[in-house]
C-alpha cells in the first residue's frame, strides 16, 4: 500500500515535508484516485470544512466518493463537547466516515489510529456503530471506600477489539479499567449513574449495545463526603441501582442489545431469564464458580443464548469467546 501525505496550509507552520523524508511522499494533490482517506490530526475547523464540503484537496477526493474515509479529531475537552462540533462529527458519521476519537484530551494515539484504519478496511460489521461496556462499576461509601466487584474489563475489551477488527466503529464505556484500548472511542466512568449517562448518550447513534461490564446492583442509600473513622463504626444501607439495560430498551426499542449474566450454577437458565426480563436480543451466560474463567482471567467459558438458539462456547481465550459472541450477533442481525 502506497501512502501520500498532503499538508494543510496551516500545518506547514509546525511541520514541513522534511519530517516525512525517507518515510513517504509529501504531495500537493493525490497522484491518482486514493483508495483510503485519513485526515489526522483534524481540528474543529478542518472537521467543519470537511463536513460541509469546503474546498481542499482531500475534501475534494472525499466529495468524489473515495471510501473508506477516516477522521482523527484533535480537540480539547470543551471543543469535543461543543454542540456544533458534535453535529459536524455526526454528519460525517452519517455519511460513512469513521471518526477515530480520543478521550477528550487531544487526538487518539497513533496506535489507535492505525488500529482503527486497519479494522475499518472491511468486514461484516463495516458501517456499524457498536457500543461496548467493560470493567466494573464502583459505588462510593465515603471518600475512600466503595462497593465494587472484581471485573477487570478483559472480556469487554476483547469484544471491543474483535468488533473493531470486523470493521465496526467501536465506542467503549470503561468502568475503572486500567488501560485504554487502541482504536476505539474511550469513555471512562466510575459509577452506575455515570455509566448510564454515557450509555444512553452513545446509544442514540448506535446500531448495537454490548453490556459486558459488571454493574453494581446496589448503591449506598447515603454517601459520606469524608472518611468514616474506625472508632465511629460503619453501618451501610443500600438501595438498588438503575437498570441500564431496561432503560435503554425502553428508550431505543430497535437497538440490537447483548447482555451478560455471571452466575453460580446454571448459566443457561439465568441467561434465558434475563433475555426475557430485559428484552434483549442475546445474553451471554457464564458460571463464575469455575476456577480459571470469568473475572480477571484470560480465559472464559460461556453460553450464548438468543431467542432461537443456545450455543455453548467451551473454555477458550476471551478473544475466541468474543468472536463466538459476535458471530452469533452477526447471524441474528442478518435474519
Amino acid at each position: 500500500m502506497e501512502v501520500e501525505v498532503i499538508l494543510e496550509p496551516g500545518s506547514r507552520s509546525f511541520i514541513g515535508p522534511a519530517a516525512f523524508a525517507g518515510i513517504t511522499a509529501v504531495v500537493e494533490k493525490p497522484s491518482g484516485t486514493p483508495g483510503i482517506l485519513l485526515f489526522a490530526p483534524a481540528s474543529s475547523g478542518v472537521v467543519a470544512r470537511f463536513a460541509h464540503g469546503l474546498s481542499s484537496e482531500i475534501s475534494t477526493a472525499y466529495a468524489d466518493g473515495v471510501r473508506p474515509a477516516f477522521v482523527a479529531p484533535d480537540f480539547d475537552a470543551a471543543t469535543a463537547n461543543h454542540p456544533a462540533v458534535r453535529r459536524n462529527l455526526a454528519f460525517l458519521r452519517d455519511d460513512g466516515v469513521r471518526v477515530i476519537e480520543g478521550a477528550g484530551k487531544g487526538m487518539a494515539s497513533v496506535q489507535a489510529v492505525v488500529a482503527a484504519v486497519l479494522g475499518g478496511l472491511g468486514g461484516p460489521l463495516a458501517g456499524k456503530r457498536v457500543v461496548v461496556t467493560a470493567g466494573g462499576t464502583r459505588e462510593p461509601i465515603d471518600s475512600v471506600r466503595f462497593v465494587g466487584n472484581r471485573s477487570s474489563g478483559k472480556m469487554g475489551l476483547a469484544v471491543a477489539r474483535e468488533a473493531l477488527h470486523l470493521g465496526a466503529d467501536v465506542s467503549v464505556v470503561a468502568a475503572n479499567v486500567e488501560r485504554e484500548e487502541p482504536g476505539v472511542g474511550w469513555f471512562p466512568v466510575e459509577t452506575v449513574e455515570e455509566m448510564k449517562e454515557a450509555v444512553m448518550d452513545l446509544a442514540a447513534e448506535a446500531d448495537v449495545l454490548i453490556m459486558a461490564a459488571a454493574i453494581s446492583d446496589f448503591t449506598p442509600a447515603q454517601r459520606v463526603s469524608e472518611k468514616v473513622r474506625r472508632r465511629d463504626g460503619l453501618r451501610v444501607e443500600f438501595t438498588p441501582t438503575a437498570d441500564i439495560l431496561a432503560e435503554v430498551r425502553q428508550e431505543y426499542p430497535g437497538l440490537f442489545m447483548i447482555g451478560f449474566s455471571a452466575t453460580h450454577g446454571d448459566a443457561v437458565a439465568d441467561a434465558r431469564e434475563k433475555l426475557v426480563s430485559k428484552g434483549v436480543d442475546i445474553v451471554v451466560g457464564n458460571d463464575i464458580s469455575q476456577a480459571g474463567i470469568g473475572f480477571s482471567s484470560d480465559e472464559n467459558e460461556a453460553w450464548v443464548v438468543s431467542r432461537d438458539e443456545e450455543r455453548f462456547v467451551p473454555r477458550a481465550s476471551k478473544k475466541d469467546v468474543a468472536r463466538a459472541i459476535l458471530d452469533t450477533m452477526i447471524s441474528d442481525m442478518s435474519e
